[in-house]
C-alpha cells in the first residue's frame, strides 16, 4: 500500500487497517521464531507500512484539530 493509497482512507478505515496489519506482523514474528516463514522481508515491509498508515494518521488528525481551532 503506497502513502498515496494510505491518504485516500479515511481516519476510521486507517485505524482498521493499522489493527489488521500489527496482528498480521505478530503472527509474522511468531512464525519466524519457529522458522516458518517464507520471505522474511515480508517483517520489514509490514513494520514500514505501519509506519506510514501511523504518521498520516496523525497528520490527518493534527490536521482536523487545527482546523477546528481555526473555526
Amino acid at each position: 500500500m503506497k502513502a498515496k493509497e494510505v491518504r485516500e482512507l479515511s481516519v476510521d478505515e486507517m485505524q482498521k487497517t493499522l489493527r489488521e496489519k500489527r496482528e498480521e506482523l505478530l503472527n509474522l514474528r511468531l512464525k519466524k521464531t519457529t522458522g516458518q516463514v517464507e520471505n522474511p522481508d515480508q517483517i520489514r515491509k509490514l513494520r514500514r507500512l505501519i509506519a506510514r498508515l501511523e504518521t498520516i494518521s496523525l497528520e490527518k488528525t493534527k490536521g482536523e484539530q487545527t482546523a477546528s481551532q481555526a473555526a
